[in-house]
């Protein structure tokens, strides 16, 4: 129960052996899982995961569940999306792992507390294609395309390691529509120390990596996939891997430089300095030696990351978003040089 908290035993155990809100709040016995659930978010905001600590008594153990908790009205009292995300996907991230050292049965069961439509039959499990499609909506690589699953009577089979990664989805899906839960003003008051002190480390996070200036890029001249690409970046939003190198390849083409790159995708809640920039450099051809092009419109369309077209982009010529570009820009400086004519110029 400690190592997942989430499933619906620990939820029992607690309404029948832990401690009152009250208690978790004020008593002087838990002030080690206020502090605890406080470490919680922090490790999620800096290090992605949930480190693990210590189990060897039961009193680690209550202290471990109920740090939990803790986090999840901390999280609910701060209410910041960013954090929220960034926690969910945190929580999710570390019961991924720990499931890698789990019994296949455990694995499949934790699955179905889940709500996955899951069967377990001869040793491997199957899942419903419609649940697959949903928690793997994000994972845009090859392995998980639906086209390249063995499907047989609206079944998926997957291996523990994927069933994983199944779970970690669902997981931080969950997490994110349960949370910010709604919180007194006692509450807020109770915590007041904690909460500040953790606000304070998000919005330093979000604005050491803030990204506002675009440089010579006109913003208004992109066309409606990368801007919606970049709002859901500055909004907290992962994206999908083909969301990433579409927008890292546009942008680098445009002249901005990896480091930009690396600021913008800084507020993501599962942004990882060093493998981001090593993607980033990969992409731009600082490491690998090819600067690779952004994928155009009919890629773009497979990859589900074309949004919102406007006329523009339904011209029946307008195959590349970098053609977009450029035909924008081109049309602005046509009108500016027009509107800075001087008045004999015009005559």
């Amino acid at each position: 129960m400690a190592n997942y908290p989430f499933l619906s035993e620990s939820s029992v155990y607690l309404k029948k052996m832990g401690p009152s809100l009250e208690e978790l709040l004020h008593d002087l016995a838990y002030e080690r899982t206020r502090v605890s659930g406080k470490e919680r978010v922090l490790e999620a905001l800096s290090e992605g995961r949930i480190n693990d600590r210590s189990l060897i008594s039961d009193a680690d153990c209550l202290v471990e569940l109920l740090s939990y908790i803790a986090a999840r009205i901390l999280v609910s009292c701060v209410n910041d999306s960013y954090l929220t995300k960034r926690y969910a996907l945190a929580e999710a991230k570390t019961a991924n792992l720990r499931l890698q050292n789990e019994d296949f049965d455990f694995v499949v069961n934790v699955a179905m507390e889940l709500d996955l439509d899951v069967k377990q039959e001869d040793g491997a499990c199957k899942i419903h294609f419609t649940h697959y499609l949903r928690n793997t909506s994000q994972m845009r690589s090859k392995p998980w395309k639906i086209a390249n699953q063995n499907l047989h009577k609206g079944y998926i089979i997957l291996d523990k390691t994927r069933l994983a990664r199944v779970i970690q989805q669902a997981l931080q899906m969950r997490i994110e529509r349960e949370l910010p839960a709604e919180v007194t003003n006692e509450i807020l008051k109770d915590l007041k120390g904690h909460i500040t002190e953790i606000t304070k480390i998000v919005e330093e996070r979000k604005n050491t990596f803030k990204a506002e200036d675009f440089g010579k890029l006109r913003v208004t001249k992109l066309p409606p996939c990368i801007q919606q690409l970049i709002a859901k970046v500055q909004a907290g939003e992962n994206l999908p891997h083909s969301g990433r190198f579409a927008l890292t390849a546009f942008l680098h083409s445009l002249g901005m430089s990896p480091d930009e790159i690396l600021q913008l995708f800084a507020s993501s809640p599962d942004f990882d300095e060093s493998k981001t920039r090593y993607q980033i450099e990969h992409i731009t051809g600082k490491i690998s030696g090819t600067e690779y092009t952004p994928p155009e419109c009919s890629t773009m369309k497979s990859y589900g990351i074309c949004f919102n077209e406007d006329s523009l982009c339904k011209k029946e010529w307008m195959t590349h978003p970098l053609k977009y570009y450029r035909t924008k820009d081109k049309g602005s400086k046509k009108k500016n040089k027009k509107d800075t004519k001087k008045p004999e110029d015009k005559k």
